[in-house]
């Protein structure tokens, strides 16, 4: 097993930390013993078979499921920094012909004001500032149901941005994208990550893109098998015996 992370002090670098991180349902363990040290600014992707725990292992670290071990935040000179997280659900289902806009959606998330009153201009200057952080404005007005999968995972990174976290988990970002809107959302997480020096945590089942975007992979599979560069996790053995097995299933 190849298990590689960050030595030494962190430096300068706001960092998370989760150590020795285990999850049970009822009396069975779905993850055990995640040790994951991550930098802001990094890009970390989870990977693993079906059934490899990875949702799981997300849910614990969303607050959704309890857990044993350590999940921690740090900056240098401040202590006891909340840790605050934005997450992009795998893609939701919208009716076509659902009216709902996405300003409307911004506004039942960001506000009390029943969404059907219409929206300040306060509120709409500020989700047009929400959508130009992904270079979306223009799809304020236009109906969910109506985007397509580049553009709904879009709106749902804008809204994860909004207030900006520290640490950024998308559950499948890829998932329904277009080749070029893949090209398209990755290079505008890369940017994000160095424009506000946050964490991304990505699970994704796509790993053409891995060696040009991610810092470290992480290859669960109940537990860590193997970790480091997308290099080393790619072409590893655990990777192949993983994958390989009864057909590789992802």
């Amino acid at each position: 097993m190849n298990m590689m992370t960050h030595g030494g002090s962190c430096g300068h670098s706001c960092c998370l930390r989760m150590q020795n991180l285990s999850v049970k349902i009822g009396n069975d363990v779905i993850v055990e013993d995640v040790n994951l040290h991550v930098h802001c600014g990094e890009m970390v992707a989870l990977i693993g078979p079906n059934g490899a725990g990875k949702s799981t292992l997300v849910k614990a670290i969303l607050g959704q499921l309890p857990y044993e071990g350590v999940i921690s935040f740090s900056v240098p000179g401040q202590r006891n920094r909340k840790l605050k997280i934005g997450y992009v659900p795998q893609s939701p289902a919208f009716d076509a012909g659902d009216c709902v806009s996405v300003a409307d959606l911004f506004a039942c998330c960001m506000s009390k004001r029943p969404a059907f009153l219409g929206h300040t201009k306060a509120m709409r200057e500020k989700i047009t500032m929400c959508l130009e952080r992904v270079r979306s404005e223009g799809l304020i007005d236009k109906r969910i149901g109506t985007l397509s999968g580049g553009e709904l995972q879009r709106v749902l990174l804008a809204l994860a941005l909004e207030p900006l976290p520290n640490l950024l988990i998308l559950d499948e970002p890829l998932s329904g994208v277009d080749v070029e809107g893949m090209e398209t959302l990755m290079e505008m997480l890369d940017e994000i990550r160095q424009t506000y020096d946050l964490s991304i945590l990505m699970i994704t089942h796509d790993f053409t893109m891995l060696s040009r975007y991610a810092d470290q992979v992480l290859l669960l599979d109940g537990r860590p098998v193997c970790q480091g560069t997308p290099f080393e996790v790619l072409n590893s053995e655990a990777f192949r015996r993983v994958f390989h097995r009864k057909g590789g299933s992802l």
